[in-house]
């Protein structure tokens, strides 16, 4: 497996499609992560966390978003189809480990997807005992064209699978050379996307709106990391949001130095490490 899985499977997301799933599990897990990943990434990013957690007696499940499978530009229809799709991909997981405590994990975009789903498509369920958010994308960082922002809805509804303009920041999502030799070599291989629609840059930024005001009614266990030197997501607007979660259902990470991706930076340990003893509190 090119990620360490222990396997990889698929389930039956919505308009009959099938996405993959990374699967890393110990012999008798007690506990499992359902990990959604970021922007232009995939599944098999969460090695590096699920990895630590199998040693430690926990699953992780990641199943590859939609748009994002095997693709070089990234398109969805719109931001519901990774709630519903998220729906049904809970459900699958509640079938394969029944009883088990499930925590749900995000990181960017992941952490985007996850905030809705907890405020929404996932309030209430009990087997979710906790959500671990890292970098969540809730304001953009990256400098972006006025001219772009003002035709942004015009050109979603004439070209809405035309090419966003980027710069690459592939160089600055960590510190660990040999995770950022790994996502170029994602990207050389088409499993790594390296460029975006129109149409999906529009629905991450409506996805975005109105969270100021829902985020004081969040009504479950959070585990937040921010990184300080984040150049995708805004590290100030990020915490201010976060902290405005009820501060006996928040625990809160700020680290100075990291770039974005907190769970493949240098000090990933020590963040795995208080997970591990937030989760136990949490069941």
């Amino acid at each position: 497996m090119r990620f360490s899985e222990d396997r990889l499977t698929e389930f039956a997301a919505g308009q009959g499609a099938r996405r993959r799933v990374h699967v890393w599990e110990p012999a008798a897990p007690r506990a499992v992560i359902l990990a959604i990943h970021g922007g232009m990434a995939h599944g098999g990013d969460y090695v590096t966390p699920a990895l630590y957690f199998r040693q430690h007696g926990i699953a992780t499940v990641a199943y590859d978003l939609c748009g994002h499978q095997d693709a070089r530009r990234v398109d969805i229809p719109g931001f519901d189809v990774f709630l519903d799709d998220s729906q049904l991909f809970l459900q699958w997981v509640k079938q394969q480990y029944p009883g088990l405590p499930i925590y749900v994990m995000g990181h960017s975009m992941g952490a985007l997807i996850a905030t809705h789903l907890g405020l929404g498509h996932f309030a209430g369920e009990a087997a979710i005992k906790g959500y671990i958010m890292s970098s969540p994308y809730y304001v953009n960082a990256i400098k972006v064209s006025p001219m772009l922002l003002a035709l942004a809805g015009v050109l979603g509804a004439l070209a809405p699978r035309m090419k966003v303009p980027l710069e690459s920041l592939t160089h600055q999502l960590t510190h660990d050379s040999s995770i950022t030799a790994r996502h170029y070599d994602d990207e050389r291989d088409a499993i790594r996307a390296t460029e975006i629609t129109v149409r999906f840059g529009n629905a991450l930024t409506k996805a975005q709106q109105g969270l100021a005001a829902r985020m004081p009614s969040w009504t479950q266990p959070l585990f937040a990391v921010v990184a300080g030197a984040d150049q995708l997501a805004d590290a100030d607007a990020g915490e201010a949001l976060l902290k405005s979660v009820p501060p006996h259902l928040l625990t809160y990470q700020r680290h100075p130095q990291n770039f974005h991706e907190n769970f493949n930076e240098l000090n990933r340990e020590q963040i795995f490490a208080d997970i591990l003893r937030w989760m136990p509190a949490q069941t």
